[in-house]
């Protein structure tokens, strides 16, 4: 087995950018090139990093064993079902897809083709190297928010979809449990989708949370409260920083921790891990499709459904 994988990327935006420079420095990652179906961003980019534009889609997948889709999200599923019908693995930015159809194709061609599939949900690394992934406890409660200024980035897609959906896949991980109810209130202000929106999501255990996600705020927050019944977790995700008053032994300094101070970084280093040497995928097409299916029933897209509760 190769000790190297071609990689490209799937989009030259801001976040196009991130992934470039850690596929660039990865020891283990041939970086390839770049697609954008906008030529001149794509060569932009590709500059800046000594690397390869492909202005055609499938020529890009023809070239390499692995893609990064760090697109718009209103393609990262007609894109991601592109690569993977071709037997290419996909880092997918978050959310996996717009659509529960493309969700569900994905996780298919997942199995069938026998591809890695990652979903870009690095809180989930933040909150590994704090500790929470260790406690036996059941939450009792669970509110978080996560509020940004107005940009027009991301809003091909509501902001459940764009912001929330970090909590949501959190809240999979922290009760380890489906949801039985799932119900939101999506608010539009300045586009045609969610520009706010709350969460309300009860779970098997009694587990409640309440989720907040804006993107038209004076101010950024990104903040999320546990409480356990020993104790309440205060994480505050900008500031990198965590109070308790537990008795968990959780890391206060979990800033200086690689899998927080570069979660990106973490995220790439684990899909070439998951490929290479068949490491466990730590947010895997199922977490993200579950993410998407609740952002979706907050936003009244779809009806929840409580089966597997």
């Amino acid at each position: 087995m190769s000790y190297k994988i071609k990689i490209g990327i799937v989009g030259a935006g801001v976040f196009g950018g991130y992934h470039a420079a850690k596929c660039k420095n990865h020891p283990n990652i041939i970086f390839m090139g770049i697609y954008d179906h906008t030529v001149a961003q794509s060569q932009e980019l590709a500059s800046k990093f000594n690397t390869k534009v492909y202005s055609n889609y499938p020529d890009l997948l023809s070239a390499v064993d692995a893609v990064i889709i760090s697109s718009p999200a209103s393609s990262h599923g007609p894109l991601s079902i592109q690569a993977l019908q071709a037997g290419v693995h996909c880092l997918i930015e978050k959310p996996i897809a717009a659509t529960m159809q493309d969700a569900r194709r994905i996780v298919e061609l997942a199995r069938s083709n026998n591809c890695i599939v990652q979903v870009g949900h690095q809180e989930r690394f933040v909150v590994k190297a704090i500790g929470l992934d260790k406690i036996s406890e059941m939450p009792r409660f669970i509110t978080a928010f996560r509020m940004s200024k107005y940009s027009k980035r991301g809003t091909d897609v509501s902001v459940t979809l764009d912001l929330m959906t970090h909590d949501l896949d959190l809240l999979s991980l922290l009760t380890k449990e489906r949801p039985i109810t799932v119900q939101g209130v999506p608010i539009s202000v300045q586009s045609t989708s969610a520009d706010a929106s709350l969460g309300h999501l009860t779970f098997p255990s009694g587990t409640k949370a309440r989720m907040h996600a804006s993107r038209i705020e004076t101010k950024f927050r990104r903040t999320m409260d546990i409480t356990y019944p020993s104790g309440t977790v205060s994480i505050d995700f900008n500031a990198k920083t965590v109070t308790h008053d537990t008795p968990f032994d959780l890391d206060t300094d979990f800033a200086t921790n690689p899998l927080a101070k570069d979660s990106l970084g973490a995220a790439t280093n684990a899909f070439v891990e998951a490929i290479l040497n068949d490491k466990l995928i730590p947010v895997n097409a199922e977490d993200g499709l579950t993410a998407l299916e609740m952002a979706l029933a907050i936003d009244g897209e779809i009806e929840w459904e409580t089966r597997n509760a």
